[in-house]
C-alpha cells in the first residue's frame, strides 16, 4: 500500500531529526567492546563503542560516524533501541531490521525496533541498504570482538 504524502513527510522528518541530533552520540572510555565501519562506495564510516554488563546485556553504547542521513539516523536509532538487551535480543532484532531494509520478508517482532521501521524505504534503494545496516554490522562486529 503506497504511503501518504503526511505519512511520507513523517518518516523524513523522524529520519532527519536523528541525522541531525543523533542520540547516544560519542564515545565509551575504556573498558569496553570497540569496531568501526565503513561503506566505501558512498564514504560512510561509523565507529560505536559497546559495554557489556556481567550478565551480557549491553550497558550503553555510543557511536561516532559521517555520512548520509540514512547511516546517521539509522545508528541513532539502533543504539535506543539495543541498549539494555542482550547480545542475543540485539542480534535478533539485527537480523529483523535487515529483513526490512531488504525487504526479504517479515520481522519476526516489528514492535521491538519502533522507528527504525521508517527504513523501510531504503528497500527500495538497494545501494542504501548498506548505509542503513553499517551500525548494525558495526555492533555484530564489537560483539564477536573482531
Amino acid at each position: 500500500m503506497p504511503l501518504s504524502d503526511e505519512l511520507r513527510d513523517l518518516y523524513q522528518q523522524v529520519i532527519l531529526d536523528h541525522s541531525r541530533n543523533p542520540r547516544n552520540h560519542g564515545e565509551l572510555p575504556p573498558p569496553c567492546l570497540h569496531a568501526h565501519g565503513d561503506n566505501p562506495s558512498c564514504g560512510d564510516e561509523i565507529d560505536v563503542w559497546l559495554r557489556l554488563g556481567d550478565n551480557g546485556v549491553i550497558e550503553d553504547l555510543k557511536f561516532k560516524g559521517q555520512g548520509c542521513a540514512i547511516s546517521q539516523a539509522s545508528a541513532s536509532m539502533m543504539t535506543q533501541k539495543i541498549k539494555g538487551k542482550s547480545k542475543d535480543q540485539a542480534a535478533s532484532m539485527r537480523e529483523d531490521f535487515r529483513r526490512i531494509v531488504m525487504g526479504d520478508g517479515a520481522p519476526q517482532d516489528e514492535d521491538a525496533l519502533g522507528e527504525l521501521v521508517l527504513l523501510e524505504g531504503v528497500q527500495k534503494f538497494p545501494q542504501r541498504v548498506k548505509c542503513a545496516m553499517l551500525a548494525w554490522r558495526a555492533v555484530e562486529q564489537a560483539l564477536e570482538g573482531k
